[in-house]
């Protein structure tokens, strides 16, 4: 059952982490708007698949808050350890009409394309085709060369945990937005610009973020299946989970294939702009996946209960080095996958994603329970990115959503 509700808005004053004018000390992991006017209307849904008759979702005042902070849409999905879903879709999925956004629309996932390609690759792993302690020059001969980058002393497990040093390319390309939303560029050229910089640090000496290692991990899986990414994630992934809204966009796909919200950046904070429709090849491997909350809950929960991976590859993706974030203490990144305390006691699985016009939040906590939830705007769209204070504000609350929603399953 759907039901629609209307309440008054409360306006208020990181491909793959992109970025305009965004402070970098706000951005450990990527990954990934506007100021709603006064008097504007928030037209929200809400259903439960388990029960028809179902009282009001008990996260609904959790999801409106994120509506009264600014954000103009949101939309959640709760998974619990049943397999029992509640989808929910709040503020306004168009700001021109008001209409409400869709349940369980299409975003894109941003960051958390990562999961999937770590997935392959460990699963890769599992076929023999990929050692994890190899050198990534193995598998791309001569490629992974620059100032202070050789890729014969890189491993494949340090790319896929964010040790690997390498510079990164995705805040140069799609440093303005907009002018990238109708802007194809290829893997290669991507990674040519990556080694216009030096290395970060040398291999394995510190964590540190960057996009460009899932560039180079998925060129990696391109040349050892000698097949194309987007099939690999269909046919490894999509497929036998039976996701139906879950892909990477083709080659110059600018526009989302399903049902939903429209998706706003902007240049000056609060001076919102449409970007549903944006070229996502910045992001590729790092960051260009579309999903549903409720697929990226259902993808997750397979990847956890053992489902795409064998358990000793789950363990590897388990295993983490500190991830240092002012924004959630204690984090930690293992392969493709980050460990967040909760504040209710004991850890949740997942990763997260920013990109223009979308960012979720999403993980699974103890008893199995999976949580997305995706606001239409990245923070430096809705506040001001010179803010530095009121900006990680801005991202906590959407980390703190999830927080509270996981620890009240």
């Amino acid at each position: 059952m759907e039901t629609q509700r209307t309440a008054d808005a409360h306006p208020t004053d990181p491909a793959t982490n992109v970025r305009s004018g965004k402070p970098r000390k706000a951005t450990a992991v990527i990954a990934a708007a506007s100021v709603l006017a006064a008097g504007a209307i928030g037209v929200g849904a809400w259903s439960n698949a388990a029960n028809a008759d179902a009282s009001p979702d008990p996260h609904e005042a959790t999801m409106q808050a994120l509506v009264d902070a600014g954000y103009p849409g949101v939309l959640a999905s709760v998974t619990d350890s049943e397999g029992r879903t509640s989808n929910l879709a709040l503020g306004q999925g168009d700001i021109a009409t008001g209409e409400a956004p869709p349940l369980d629309g299409e975003v894109r996932i941003g960051s958390n394309t990562k999961m999937f390609v770590s997935t392959i690759v460990l699963q890769l792993a599992d076929e023999g085709q990929v050692a994890l302690d190899e050198p990534i020059d193995t598998y791309l001969p001569g490629l992974i060369t620059g100032d202070g980058v050789d890729g014969t002393k890189i491993s494949v497990r340090q790319l896929l945990q964010h040790t690997a040093g390498l510079p990164e390319y995705a805040d140069k390309i799609a440093a303005d937005a907009f002018g990238a939303q109708e802007t194809y560029i290829s893997p290669r050229a991507m990674l040519d610009i990556a080694f216009e910089r030096p290395a970060a640090f040398a291999p394995g000496e510190r964590w540190g973020y960057s996009n460009t290692n899932y560039l180079v991990l998925g060129l990696m899986i391109e040349a050892v299946t000698k097949r194309a990414l987007a099939t690999q994630i269909d046919e490894r992934i999509v497929a036998p989970l039976g996701l139906e809204h879950t892909y990477l966009p083709a080659p110059g796909e600018r526009q989302l294939r399903g049902e939903h919200p429209r998706g706003y950046h902007a240049e000056t904070a609060g001076d919102l702009r449409d970007i549903s429709e944006l070229d996502p090849a910045f992001g590729w491997a790092a960051g260009a996946l579309v999903s549903t909350p409720s697929e990226l809950n259902t993808f997750m929960r397979a990847l956890l209960d053992g489902r795409l991976l064998s358990e000793a590859a789950l363990a590897e993706m388990q295993t983490t080095v500190p991830a240092g974030d002012e924004l959630t203490p204690g984090a930690a990144y293992g392969l493709g996958l980050q460990r967040y305390p909760l504040s209710c006691g004991g850890v949740a699985w997942g990763h997260g994603g920013d990109i223009p016009g979308t960012q979720t939040r999403n993980a699974i906590g103890p008893d199995g329970t999976a949580v997305t939830i995706a606001v239409t705007a990245l923070p430096w769209a809705v506040v001001s990115p010179d803010d530095n204070e009121r900006l990680l504000a801005q991202y906590r609350m959407v980390i703190d959503a999830l927080d509270e929603t996981l620890c009240g399953q």
